[in-house]
């Protein structure tokens, strides 16, 4: 049933069908109410046609013994006739069944109709009297009483009832022509509605499914347009319709595709807040953002969003402004800029646009400290330069050998200065990834062993043991330039030699996983724990004024560590204060 009503077939179906429904059931009524009238005033019209008939025979008979033969033979079926007088001698009595007398006596007892034998108008009446069919049961008669012209002064009356059989015979018969033709009329009616409600509803049926259709997205279906009329106008109204939504879905497609291109590409993160500080969007840097600093927070916040960013959505929010700001937070600078988001007058987010400016503060920090320490490398030899060579400009030393020695200082510091712009010219270019590697398959054994006895003389010089120890095979093979990496490893041991006194020096090669691990050891003086993580950094010495003096430029291991990685490698260190140092570094073994 709900299925029938949810549906319009249903409705107009149902709809109809009571409409019509009611229509039958007052006309079905209101004809019952005319047939039932109609059929009294045809019944009392016989009854009184039948009287005046028998008063007229009556009259002429002179009396009714005379006429009763007249009578009975006049008399329709289950018509019952009195003839009395005025003093209740019935002279003349047609009836049938049971309860006769009772009948007689219930008439000519009735008030009304004692009047009749004194009127010359004739007098109906509805009688409750007893059943002529069964012996205690009362039923409602129609009653006649229609007065006599006698002689002999005497009135009397003609009193004429009807068995209400036959009226309620006829009257039943009616009835159920009546309710046979209104249930012929309620039948046709439900088909009729049906088939003009499903007639009229197909259309909408079939649009309901194409509009399932398009809802899944299948722009494809059409609605059939043969129909001229108003079904057929929305037809091609949804028709048109359905293009012009798909031609609008494949804008906003085409749009969305754009903005999420743009938002993906951005170096930037992006994040569109709601008004109620929930996010909507973010791009790929955003979701990174946030990772790293739900992760930084850990378990104290189930947020993935600073304070300091709710703040300022705040503000935007609350004051309808765009704000720029430049927040530190955990060591890391971000660069906010949150604009408001309209729809219409009223504001219904906002959008965060935040730049990570942390490396641009490192690399600013780099650029300064990288022009404090040039400065600070070059103002000791340039101003020996200087000094040294105006004292010889001037003539003021006048010893050949102490000219000679001067000379020598102005040298050795020129060439220290040309070692340091090298140095500088090579670590820019391989931090700006411009170096350039040439790689060669070389006996890995062959190769360090013959860089480490370069220093072999210098070792036995200060007394320091120099070993090399393999545990490659002969005819191992690696992959590298020899030229690179023997700068790196020439810097390692000359570094280990001049901080090492009448110690040992090893350079040791083992296989580990897939690389080569080459470690260079030393006895040496050791680095201080609070120094190891910037040793790799530029002009960065520990003993400063030691290394000075031994000819260093502070940059060895920053462009060892350059070389390494361009080899896909890495390079780390591990010292003890006064015990020693240890350099490793790993390449790739294949």
């Amino acid at each position: 049933m709900n299925r029938i009503w949810n549906s319009v077939v249903g409705k107009l179906w149902v709809t109809i069908l009571l409409l019509v429904s009611f229509v039958l059931f007052v006309f079905t009524v209101l004809m019952l109410e005319f047939l039932q009238n109609y059929h009294m005033q045809q019944a009392e019209s016989s009854l009184r046609q039948t009287a005046a008939t028998v008063a007229s025979i009556v009259d002429d008979h002179q009396t009714a013994q005379a006429a009763s033969k007249l009578l009975q033979d006049i008399l329709p079926a289950s018509t019952n006739a009195l003839i009395a007088t005025s003093d209740n001698n019935v002279s003349f009595a047609m009836q049938e069944g049971v309860n006769k007398q009772e009948i007689q006596t219930m008439i000519l007892n009735n008030p009304a109709f004692q009047k009749v034998f004194q009127s010359d108008k004739p007098i109906i009446r509805e009688m409750m009297m007893p059943s002529s069919v069964d012996q205690d049961k009362m039923e409602s008669y129609v009653v006649l009483g229609f007065p006599l012209n006698v002689e002999n002064a005497v009135h009397g009356a003609v009193f004429i009832y009807q068995n209400p059989d036959a009226l309620h015979k006829t009257s039943s018969e009616t009835t159920k022509i009546v309710f046979l033709a209104a249930f012929i009329a309620f039948v046709l009616t439900t088909f009729f509605a049906f088939f003009l409600s499903s007639r009229i509803t197909l259309p909408l049926r079939k649009m309901r499914e194409l509009a399932f259709e398009i809802a899944k997205g299948n722009f494809e279906a059409k609605m059939p347009t043969t129909q001229n009329d108003e079904i057929g106008q929305l037809a091609v109204a949804f028709n048109q319709m359905g293009r012009q939504l798909k031609h609008n879905l494949e804008v906003i497609n085409q749009e969305n595709e754009q903005l999420s291109n743009i938002l993906t590409s951005m170096t930037d993160a992006v994040i569109t807040f709601n008004r109620d500080r929930t996010i909507l969007l973010s791009n790929p840097p955003a979701e990174r953002l946030m990772q790293q600093w739900f992760v930084n927070k850990g378990s104290q916040s189930a947020k993935p969003i600073p304070a300091e960013l709710y703040h300022m959505l705040d503000h935007v929010l609350m004051f309808e402004d765009k704000l720029e700001e430049e927040i530190e937070m955990d060591g890391n600078y971000y660069m906010f800029t949150i604009s408001p988001l309209y729809s219409g007058e009223l504001i219904r987010g906002a959008v965060a646009v935040i730049r990570d400016m942390t490396e641009q503060h490192h690399l600013e920090k780099l650029r300064s400290d990288f022009i404090a320490n040039v400065s600070h490398e070059l103002r000791t030899p340039i101003a020996m330069l200087q000094g040294y060579s105006e004292a010889l400009m001037d003539d003021f030393i006048q010893d050949q050998e102490e000219r000679n020695e001067i000379t020598k200082i102005i040298y050795d510091e020129s060439q220290r200065m040309g070692r340091l712009v090298t140095d500088l010219l090579d670590l820019a270019r391989m931090e700006s990834g411009h170096m350039t590697l040439y790689k060669d398959e070389l006996p890995i054994n062959a190769t360090f062993e013959r860089i480490t006895q370069k220093f072999a003389q210098v070792a036995k010089e200060k007394h320091i043991h120099l070993r090399f120890m393999s545990e490659f095979a002969e005819d191992a093979i690696i992959n590298m330039d020899e030229d690179r990496i023997e700068q790196v490893l020439t810097n390692l041991v000359d570094n280990a030699l001049r901080h090492t006194e009448e110690g040992s020096v090893s350079v040791k090669i083992e296989r580990e996983a897939t690389f080569a691990k080459i470690s260079v050891q030393d006895t040496g003086h050791g680095i201080p724990q609070e120094d190891l993580p910037y040793v790799f950094e530029r002009f960065y010495k520990a003993d400063k004024a030691r290394t000075r003096s031994k000819g260093g430029t502070g940059l060895g291991l920053a462009i060892a560590k350059n070389i390494v990685k361009a080899h896909a490698g890495n390079i780390m260190v591990d010292s003890i204060l006064k015990e020693g140092t240890t350099f490793t570094f790993y390449l790739p073994f294949h």
